[in-house]
C-alpha cells in the first residue's frame, strides 16, 4: 500500500494492540509476556488466541490467524487494508495522509452512500401512493408506524427502473448500482434494471450505523419470499445480523435470536428490543462471534416447526463453543414469535421467556423424543446418546445434575449415566492427546507447513533456517551486519521477499514492526509471518545462531544445485542413448 511507513508505525503506536483487541476479546489469561483469550475468528473452548504487548502482534495457535493491530481490525470488522487504517486513524484522532491509496476506500464510501440514498428512496416510496401495497401489508401485520420508521422500512415499487432511474439522477452509474447489488445488467448488455421490485424493504444496518444492504419481502405472488442483497464489498450475509444496530443498545442482558425480520420488528414493538435475525441463512460462527461481543446470553426463538428445531440444534452447537449461556424458547399454539405475540400478547411472551429452557434441557428433550422409552432398545439408545451430550458439559456439577435427570427417565441408577459419560470423556481426551502428540512430533521434525498451499515450503530444512534468520533480524537488525546473505539464496520466495524488505528497513534505520510490514503482504502471508515470529529465539547467542542458519541455507542450496546438475547430466545420457538407439 502507498501509506508511508512512518505513518503506519505511528498509527500502531497510538493504537495499542491490547487496548484494541480488548474491545472485542476478553483477555483473561497471562502466560509469560503474552495475554490469552478465546479466539474471535474460530470456535474454541480453551483460549489459544495470544496477544503480545511487546511485539504488538496477535496470533491464534488454533486457526493460525495473526498480524498487527491493522490486520486484527481488517479481520474482525471485515475491512480492506485502507479501510482498517482509516478506522484506526479515526480512533486515534489521526489524519490519513492524502498520498495513501484511496481507491478502495473511495469505492467503499461510494457504495455506502449509494445504499443510504437507496434506503431514502425506498422509505419515500412507502408513503407515496404507489406504496399502497406495502402500507396495507404493514397494517395487516399490525406494525406501528413509529416502529416502521425506527427500522427505516420502505417499499421497492413494482417497476424495473424506479430505483435505477432515481439513483442515476443523483449521479450514480450503472457499474456502481451493480457493485452495490441494487441492479442487474440487462440481457441485451445495455443498461441495468432494479433487483428489488414490489417488496417491503428492510435496510440492513451494521453496528456502526451504515446501510450495508437490504432484505426485501415479496408483497404479491412470487419467489423467493425474502430476497437479500448479494455479497458486495460492504455486505456479507454470514457476518451480519438484522437489527443488531438496535439490539446492541438493549438493557435486557441477552440477545433474542429469531429467524425472520418480521419477528424482530414485532418483538421490538412489544418491548423486547434485543431481538435480531440472521439474514436468510442458518446462524454462522461469524454471526455467533458478533453476538458474543454484545452479550453473554442468547435466547433462541426459532420457528416452532421441524426446520426451526433443526436450526436451533445447529445454533446451540455454534453458540456453546463461545461459552455463551444459551436458552431455547418453546412456543405452543403459534409457529413463530410474531404469531405468538399477536395471539397471546406481550405478557404471555414475557412468561415464556422466563420459563425458557437452557440448551441442555432442550437437547435432552429432543433426544428423548427420538426414542421409545417404553422399550429396552429405546432406553439403551437414549442413554447412549444422552451420555454423549452430558460428556460435553464442562462443569462436573452440570454433569451430575443432568445425569440424575436422564437416569430418572429410564429408571436406572445415576452411576450408570455418569460412568458412561466418563468413558466418553476419557475416549475424547485420549483422541485429543494423540492428535496433539502427532502435531508435536511434526513440529519437532520441522514438518509444519504454512496453512496456505501457495506458501508451502519446497525445502523444509532450508525454510526453517530462513525463518530463524528472519526472526533474529526482526528482534535485532544489527545481527546481520557483515553477514553477506541475499534474498535470492532463500528457498521460500515469500521468506526471501520478507528478508529483502527487512534488509531495506534495517539499512534505512526504520523501525521493524508488523504494522509497517502489513501493507506489503497478503493476509495469509501475514498470518504465517506472525506465527514464525511467535516461535522462541534466544538472542544471547544470536551471532552463532545466525551463522548456523546461514550455513544450513547455503548447504541446502548447494545440495539442490548438485541434484540439478546430476539430473541434467542424467538427461544428457538418456538423450545420447536415444540417438544411438534411433540410428543403430
Amino acid at each position: 500500500m502507498a501509506f508511508p511507513e512512518s505513518f503506519l508505525q505511528e498509527l500502531a503506536d497510538r493504537n495499542d494492540i491490547v487496548d484494541v483487541v480488548s474491545a472485542y476479546v476478553r483477555l483473561t489469561k497471562r502466560s509469560g509476556a503474552n495475554l490469552f483469550g478465546l479466539c474471535p475468528f474460530h470456535s474454541e473452548k480453551t483460549p489459544s488466541f495470544s496477544v503480545s504487548p511487546d511485539k504488538q502482534i496477535y496470533h491464534c495457535f488454533g486457526c493460525g490467524k495473526g498480524g498487527s493491530v491493522i490486520n486484527f481490525i481488517m479481520e474482525i470488522e471485515n475491512l480492506s487494508f485502507p479501510d482498517a487504517v482509516e478506522f484506526l486513524a479515526r480512533r486515534a484522532g489521526m489524519e490519513v495522509p492524502d498520498d495513501g491509496d484511496r481507491a478502495q476506500r473511495d469505492r467503499r464510501g461510494r457504495l455506502l452512500a449509494l445504499n443510504k440514498e437507496a434506503a431514502r428512496f425506498f422509505y419515500g416510496a412507502l408513503t407515496a401512493p404507489e406504496g399502497r401495497p406495502a402500507q396495507e401489508y404493514i397494517q395487516k401485520r399490525q406494525i406501528d408506524p413509529a416502529v416502521a420508521r425506527r427500522f427505516g422500512l420502505g417499499f421497492a415499487p413494482d417497476s424495473f427502473y424506479a430505483l435505477t432511474d432515481a439513483m442515476h439522477a443523483k449521479g450514480y452509474q450503472d457499474f456502481e448500482l451493480i457493485d452495490a447489488g441494487l441492479a442487474n445488467a440487462n440481457k441485451n448488455g445495455r443498461g441495468v434494471h432494479d433487483v428489488f421490485r414490489n417488496r417491503l424493504m428492510f435496510p440492513v444496518i451494521d453496528v456502526r450505523g451504515s446501510v450495508i444492504g437490504f432484505s426485501g419481502r415479496i408483497l404479491g405472488d412470487g419467489e423467493p419470499k425474502y430476497l437479500n442483497s448479494r455479497e458486495t464489498p460492504v455486505f456479507s450475509k454470514s457476518r451480519n445480523l438484522f437489527a443488531l444496530n438496535l439490539a446492541k443498545k438493549s438493557k435486557n442482558g441477552y440477545i433474542l435470536l429469531t429467524e425472520g425480520n418480521i419477528d424482530v420488528v414485532s418483538l421490538h414493538q412489544a418491548g423486547f428490543d434485543s431481538a435480531v435475525a440472521s439474514l436468510g441463512t442458518s446462524l454462522t460462527p461469524e454471526q455467533a462471534r458478533l453476538i458474543s461481543r454484545y452479550s453473554g446470553e442468547v435466547v433462541i426463538a426459532y420457528d416452532n416447526d421441524a426446520a426451526g428445531q433443526k436450526a436451533a440444534q445447529r445454533a446451540i452447537g455454534i453458540l456453546e463453543q463461545l461459552e455463551l449461556k444459551v436458552k431455547v424458547l418453546k412456543m405452543t399454539g403459534a409457529k413463530d414469535p410474531d404469531e405468538f405475540i399477536k395471539a397471546k400478547g406481550r405478557d404471555a411472551f414475557a412468561n415464556l421467556l422466563q420459563a425458557s429452557e437452557n440448551h441442555v434441557e432442550y437437547r435432552l428433550a429432543a433426544i428423548a423424543d427420538k426414542h421409545d422409552l417404553q422399550s429396552d432398545e429405546g432406553k439403551v439408545a437414549f442413554l447412549k446418546e444422552a451420555s454423549e451430550l452430558i460428556a460435553e458439559l464442562p462443569s462436573p456439577v452440570e454433569r451430575e445434575v443432568y445425569a440424575m435427570r436422564v437416569a430418572e427417565k429410564c429408571a436406572v441408577s445415576k452411576e450408570v449415566v455418569t460412568g458412561e459419560a466418563a468413558r466418553v470423556r476419557a475416549r475424547r481426551r485420549r483422541r485429543a492427546e494423540q492428535q496433539q502428540s502427532r502435531s508435536a512430533v511434526r513440529e519437532l521434525r520441522g514438518a509444519v507447513q504454512p496453512k496456505d498451499r501457495a506458501l508451502q515450503y519446497e525445502n523444509t530444512r532450508s525454510a526453517l533456517a530462513e525463518e530463524g534468520v528472519v526472526r533474529l533480524m526482526y528482534l535485532d537488525p544489527a545481527l546481520l551486519d557483515g553477514a553477506a546473505l541475499s534474498p535470492e539464496e532463500f528457498s521460500s520466495p515469500m521468506l526471501g521477499r520478507l528478508f529483502g524488505i527487512l534488509q531495506e528497513k534495517a539499512a534505512s534505520g526504520a523501525p521493524l514492526s508488523m504494522a509497517a510490514l502489513s501493507g506489503s503482504f497478503t493476509p495469509e502471508e501475514v498470518d504465517h509471518i506472525t506465527a514464525l515470529l511467535q516461535k522462541p529465539e534466544v538472542l544471547s547467542n544470536g551471532k552463532k545462531a545466525l551463522s548456523n542458519y546461514i550455513d544450513i541455507i547455503r548447504s541446502e542450496r548447494e545440495t539442490l544445485h548438485a541434484q540439478d546438475d546430476l539430473r541434467a547430466y542424467a538427461q544428457q545420457i538418456r538423450n545420447k542413448k536415444g540417438m544411438v538407439d534411433k540410428h543403430g
